[in-house]
């Protein structure tokens, strides 16, 4: 194997990954567990205005942007998703939990893992064995503007989430 193909096939396993991650948060927002009502409900309880709005939202983007990093298809936009999900889970749910996940709360390394890694697929792209190259657009996409698109749109995605949609819960004390 060339080291480009290792680079392509490494980019592939990469892309998928984290695609089937968010295709099945994505899904089992909407069908597993609790449904769409119960992720509704537990929108509502950390605060998110509306909650169905954003409960549908959050799923239909982890399931967008699954798709597309899992084909390589506008890999940049479907990285974005990536980030802007992972920017909001990490505001809303995380960051005051310390850093394990196994904590009480759930901490924030796996949505910084996740936020990082959308990052880091939009400047690298896809690889050869995605849609994006099928298509010759890859050359586009990839760099600087990857980067940018993945970085700006997800983290401005996620700022306009939270600035429209997110009223923290009262505190308790």
């Amino acid at each position: 194997m060339t080291d480009a193909a290792a680079i392509d096939f490494a980019l592939l396993v990469l892309r998928v990954a984290v695609g089937a991650v968010m295709l099945a948060h994505g899904i089992n927002h909407i069908w597993g567990g609790g449904k769409i009502a119960g992720t509704t409900k537990w929108f509502g309880s950390i605060g998110m205005r509306p909650p169905a709005v954003h409960a549908w939202l959050a799923s239909l983007t982890e399931i967008g942007c699954g798709a597309l990093l899992v084909v390589g298809l506008l890999t940049p936009f479907g990285a974005a998703g990536v980030v802007g999900v992972m920017a909001v889970a990490w505001a809303i749910n995380h960051r005051g939990n310390g850093f394990f996940i196994f904590r009480p709360g759930e901490g924030w390394e796996y949505v910084m893992t996740l936020l990082v890694t959308g990052i880091a697929l939009g400047a690298l792209g896809p690889g050869r064995w995605s849609l994006d190259h099928a298509l010759d657009i890859r050359d586009d996409l990839v760099g600087t503007s990857g980067l940018l698109i993945a970085t700006i749109g997800g983290l401005g995605g996620a700022a306009l989430v939270l600035g429209v949609g997110w009223r923290p819960p009262a505190s308790s004390d």
